[in-house]
């Protein structure tokens, strides 16, 4: 019988190499293939070249296993499909989530396609998230289950993929913990076995995401107003509702804030650079507590603030997802309208699963949040499990 061929994405990691050297002693014929992303030279703010450390130790480890290797270049791909989108999120004030992007678009969408025409019969990475397969109508359904290791588990950034992408999609080191693949690393005597986890975004190497955006938008002043957690707006009584449509719309509603909310505190160089919940950055001092950002405009070119993490701005028990941006991982289980589905959600990487309610209306899909969520912001993913299973996701409106 002849072997089964999987392609792994090796990125010069340590969970990639482990994946990688996993296959291999499963029996599966394995090929290292290493991604180049998109790199824009004039923004590294080091003399690193991480891309080519990157590129050299996935070389040096698909050698050490004696497995194939090549790299291949998708920067146009990955410039067009994830930077310019970024681009285009933010100057709408909206924070996208690159990550998940990036797997959506590039490791199982480009990267796949190559895979498979490299006769490959499954794409690898070195996620920390599991694959299970159940029966369902005579027809074999795909599962996401999260990773082992409650610390490291990423199925949140593979919230996007589809039926599809999971049947071609392996990830072999889901049902360990770090420590253990660190283990293995070591005792293959693995070049990354005591490499960092690389941070921030996935391609621009050393870049942090403030300097990359201000390099690319332009920079321009404005104010930053410091609302008041007894603002009016905040006290209102909670209206009588005639359905549980009309109370979500109330719950998820976006205060509209305005100069007059606050007091003017001090200056910013540009809205689109700051995110909800952000507290570093203000550069503005002698407040109590530190500031957060409760909410940016990017239209007039405002900052709204807050005092504290508990300040009442930065709540809301409800998000709206439109149909457009909503997607089903177990398309089987997808809600029609006037349904709804007991969950555990959540709205960010890292962060604990939350009791929540789906309800699927005409326009869209409310996720309504058992306790209040803090700095829930436009642009990110919303991803709801059914226990440890990831069954669907979408872009919170």
């Amino acid at each position: 019988m002849k072997k089964k061929r999987v392609i792994v994405g090796l990125s010069g990691g340590v969970d990639s190499s482990v994946a990688a050297y996993l296959l291999k002693e499963q029996g599966y014929e394995v090929i290292g293939l290493f991604m180049k992303n998109w790199h824009d030279d004039s923004v590294t703010i080091s003399n690193e070249c991480p891309w080519l450390d990157d590129s050299n130790d996935a070389m040096l480890v698909a050698d050490k296993l004696g497995i194939p290797f090549q790299s291949v270049d998708l920067s146009k791909e990955y410039k067009e499909r994830i930077v310019d989108y970024m681009f285009n999120e933010y100057e709408k004030g909206r924070t996208p989530n690159p990550d998940v992007l990036c797997n959506r678009e590039i490791k199982f969408d480009v990267f796949m396609k190559i895979a498979l025409e490299l006769g490959a019969d499954y794409v690898a990475t070195g996620h920390y998230c599991k694959k299970s397969t159940l029966e369902k109508d005579g027809k074999e359904v795909y599962q996401l289950i999260a990773g082992a290791d409650n610390n490291k588990d990423q199925s949140y950034f593979l919230c996007q993929l589809s039926q599809e992408q999971l049947a071609k999609a392996l990830f072999p080191i889901g049902e360990l913990q770090k420590p253990e693949v660190r283990e293995i690393a070591k005792q293959q005597d693995l070049i990354t076995a005591e490499k960092k986890d690389s941070q921030g975004l996935c391609f621009i190497g050393k870049v942090r995401l403030p300097e990359f955006l201000q390099q690319q938008l332009k920079p321009k002043e404005g104010v930053i107003v410091e609302v008041p957690a007894d603002l009016d707006a905040y006290k209102q009584e909670r209206p009588t509702f005639h359905s549980k449509e009309e109370e979500l719309q109330y719950l998820s509603r976006k205060i509209a804030y305005t100069l007059s909310s606050g007091k003017v505190v001090g200056k910013h160089q540009g809205a689109h650079y700051f995110t909800k919940g952000q507290r570093k950055g203000l550069a503005v001092g002698g407040t109590v507590e530190p500031l957060f950002v409760i909410d940016t405009d990017v239209v007039e070119n405002v900052i709204y603030t807050g005092q504290g993490n508990q300040h009442p701005g930065l709540f809301k028990s409800a998000l709206f997802v439109s149909n457009e941006e909503l997607h089903w991982i177990r398309e089987d289980l997808k809600l029609q309208d006037g349904e709804n589905m007991e969950v555990l959600a959540r709205i960010r990487y890292r962060q604990p699963l939350e009791k929540a309610m789906l309800y699927k209306e005409a326009s869209g899909l409310y996720v309504e949040f058992q306790n209040p969520q803090s700095a829930i912001t436009e642009g990110q993913f919303v991803a709801w499990y059914l226990k440890n299973e990831l069954v669907g996701s979408g872009v919170i409106s």
